[in-house]
């Protein structure tokens, strides 16, 4: 098992690691140098903003036009030499943006500007379809956690070496020299990305614009309800983000009463936030794709938003603007980057497990094109937060803090709307929660258990929350087939029913839901899914391991699988288990172990040898 940070000596991830952080910091040190140039450099009649505006229009118009194109061609072609292109196009492009600051030719500055939209329009459906196959199942979510830290982190490097390269006379050259020179490394770094051979090479371009980028959204709000919500989610985020990221500067100039250097601190604090959180979601996740954080994340989004509302108009006026060493020195002002570190921090919780599901859900033939139409949407997204900031703050005169307080209130509902279209993320939201309060849960041996195809995995059971416990561990969704009471608790049952779990009854005791019950086993089994069953068939009394009964062997003749024995250890008395003299904190935050064993033939997995093998992976800590 790899750390995360251990990826990045890799050469399956750290070459495309580098190419993609250093085109994020180019697109950033160019297109601030450009608007910097604009305000305080260029001669330029009538008023600044507009053409300030007309930057940000022509860096986000060819996510709108080439996008749906963008995921044609990362379907049929080798993603390894698509790459390859893409930014050896970025070295001509930054060699026209050098030629325009070093003559201050406004047009062609321009012209450069919409041209690395389109790179990175081409570059974004790559960027995130080759992870799924250079990265294993239980890196996936790690890595995507580096791709964004390394993003944001990149966003706020080439910003704040903007402002550092404009501060000098001859600001041309130098900007020049950096973004060719930016571009020609990360040229070099993408020779080192390992072959990805193309998805969909037969694959037939169309190159209608229009007709393709409805094509495209069609099939990316077409897919499985998880998916097709993870990108309205996504976009969702980006909605969020470039209103607070666009309302910055002037918050920091009419709210903290700050200079240039404030707007810089609260673009590092919120670049650290999202780096912290993205790296924080693989520890928080147990290595896997954990959708659970989603919920977690939009109430940090919530709770920190309205924290930030709530500290504004509290740091006191000045005479002079303060910088960002005599704004640290202001109480109040703490609360404020409290608000702004949260709030990045719950980001990267809430957008890595959305970009990790999209991936790992989505078939690989068609994976960069729904990466596509989640790019359209989130350009999409953005310039209605733009036009929406717009009529709030200037039609309908609230202020900025304001604003933050309605993004808040409104990501409450859209997010509560998005998870009871798609209960599977509360459902496992509850299961994290579990695993992550009441017990501290280890693995061991869980690399027994497939990656893909059916298998039966057969467990002793100690407690009214064990199949959440396992639900919890293993990476791989799993059917469990549990007593129907159990099955019909109040608000346990909501999580069952969301994970598709089997209710079963004795055979004398409801013959319909018996009978039901095998039937769905051998319909999960035939499309090669995790089915767990509990063989003593009620919770044990005493903490030791029942009898297993026949229920196994009825699976297995009619679908012979593999069985994987598990055992879960620590579970008898605490509260949810049937042991005498328990109470709520007794054994709080007890160490709870779940082990697998190796697998056995169908032909071998008779209940008393599955009992001897469940017994001897408990051992003694029951």
């Amino acid at each position: 098992m790899r750390s995360q940070t251990g990826l990045l000596r890799t050469r399956r991830f750290l070459p495309f690691f580098i190419t993609q952080s250093l085109g994020a910091f180019n697109d950033n040190l160019f297109k601030q140098a450009l608007i910097l140039a604009i305000l305080y450099k260029l001669t330029l009649g009538g008023d600044r903003t507009v053409w300030v505006n007309l930057c940000a229009l022509l860096f986000i118009l060819p996510f709108f036009l080439f996008s749906a194109l963008a995921g044609q061609l990362g379907e049929k072609f080798a993603k390894h030499r698509l790459i390859r292109a893409i930014k050896l196009g970025e070295v001509a492009i930054m060699a026209v943006g050098a030629a325009g600051l070093v003559s201050s030719h406004l047009p062609l500055m321009l012209l450069a500007l919409f041209a690395m939209g389109v790179h990175s329009a081409l570059f974004g459906p790559v960027k995130y379809s080759i992870l799924p196959q250079a990265l294993r199942a239980d890196e996936l979510l790690g890595g995507n956690g580096l791709v964004e830290m390394g993003t944001f982190l990149a966003i706020l490097a080439g910003t704040i070496s903007a402002g550092v390269l404009l501060s000098h006379q001859g600001y041309g050259g130098a900007v020049s020299l950096a973004i060719v020179g930016v571009a020609v490394a990360g040229y070099l770094a993408s020779r080192f990305i390992p072959p990805a051979p193309a998805a969909s090479p037969a694959l037939v371009l169309d190159w209608n614009i229009a007709r393709q980028t409805w094509l495209t959204l069609k099939l990316g709000l077409g897919q499985p309800q998880a998916v097709s919500r993870s990108i309205l989610g996504n976009s969702w985020f980006w909605f969020v983000g470039a209103i607070y990221l666009t309302q910055i500067p002037a918050y920091a100039k009419q709210w903290l009463h700050g200079d240039e250097t404030v707007v810089t601190l609260i673009l590092t604090v919120f670049s650290v936030g999202i780096a912290l959180g993205s790296l924080l979601c693989e520890r928080l996740s147990g290595r896997k794709v954990e959708i659970g954080l989603v919920p977690f994340g939009s109430f940090g989004l919530s709770l920190f938003g309205l924290l930030w509302w709530w500290a504004s108009g509290q740091v006191p006026a000045a005479a002079t603007p303060y910088d960002w060493l005599q704004l640290l020195a202001i109480g109040p002002a703490w609360w404020v980057l409290a608000s702004i570190l949260g709030l990045g921090v719950f980001g990267g919780f809430y957008i890595v497990p959305l970009y990790a599901l999209i991936q790992s859900r989505t078939a690989e033939g068609e994976r960069a094109r729904v990466i596509a139409a989640n790019n359209i949407l989130n350009a999409l997204f953005m310039v209605v937060s733009a036009v929406l900031a717009i009529l709030l703050l200037s039609v309908v005169r609230l202020s900025i803090p304001q604003l933050f307080l309605l993004v808040s209130l409104m990501n409450v509902a859209i997010n509560v709307y998005i998870f009871s279209i798609v209960p599977e993320f509360t459902a496992r939201f509850l299961i994290w929660l579990l695993g992550h309060s009441m017990y501290r849960v280890s693995h061991h041996g869980l690399e027994h258990i497939p990656e893909h195809g059916a298998a039966l995995l057969v467990c002793n059971h100690v407690s009214f929350v064990d199949a959440l416990l396992l639900a919890g561990a293993i990476r791989r969704p799993i059917r469990f087939v549990m007593y129907y009471r159990i099955y019909n608790l109040p608000l346990l049952n909501f999580v069952f029913r969301t994970v598709g779990a089997v209710p079963i009854a004795g055979h004398s005791e409801d013959l319909a839901v018996y009978q039901a019950a095998f039937e769905r086993v051998a319909a999960y089994l035939a499309a090669g899914e995790l089915v767990c069953v509990f063989p003593e068939g009620k919770l044990t009394t005493d903490g030791e391991v029942d009898a297993f009964k026949g229920g196994v062997n009825t699976i297995l003749q009619r679908s012979p699988v593999p069985v994987i024995p598990l055992a879960l250890q620590g579970l008898w008395g605490s509260f949810f288990s049937r042991a005498p003299h328990k109470g709520l904190f007794k054994r709080l935050w007890s160490h709870v172990a779940v082990v697998a064993g190796e697998p056995l033939g169908a032909e071998e997995s008779v209940p008393s040898v599955l009992r001897e093998r469940v017994m001897v992976l408990r051992g003694e800590g029951r």
